[in-house]
């Protein structure tokens, strides 16, 4: 009968000893997997929450100083008088640089792209 209670409390040891290997193991395993995921992360370089929104609220404020330049350049054609031609070298007597002959001769300058505001995430 004093062997029963030894062969139980070696037992109890071995398994308290595999139990604390596997705790071991778990951890090495969570450490691997977060290496694998910060590499993949820098790898595919992708940035932080906090940066997306901080660059988001630059665009937003970006184009609205664009759109309120867009309206006061609007403004501002219409009081100029629209029957006025414009006379050749002008620009440059007023100390301006010359405009290419390709680019005066365009009615309506190329637009930029109409960017769709961001959904909010």
């Amino acid at each position: 009968m004093t062997e029963r209670p030894k062969f139980f409390d070696d037992l109890a040891g071995v398994a308290g000893g595999a139990m604390s290997a596997l705790a071991g193991l778990r951890e090495e395993v969570a450490s691997m997997v977060r290496a694998r995921v910060d590499e993949a992360v820098r790898r595919l370089d992708l940035i932080k929450r906090e940066e997306f929104e901080a660059m988001a609220e630059v665009a937003r404020r970006a184009r609205a100083q664009s759109e309120a330049l867009e309206l006061r350049v609007a403004a501002l054609e219409a009081k100029a008088p629209a029957t006025a031609a414009p006379v050749a070298g002008a620009a440059e007597a007023a100390g301006a640089a010359p405009v290419p002959a390709a680019l005066a001769e365009l009615e309506d300058p190329p637009s930029a792209p109409d960017l769709a505001p961001e959904a909010e995430i």
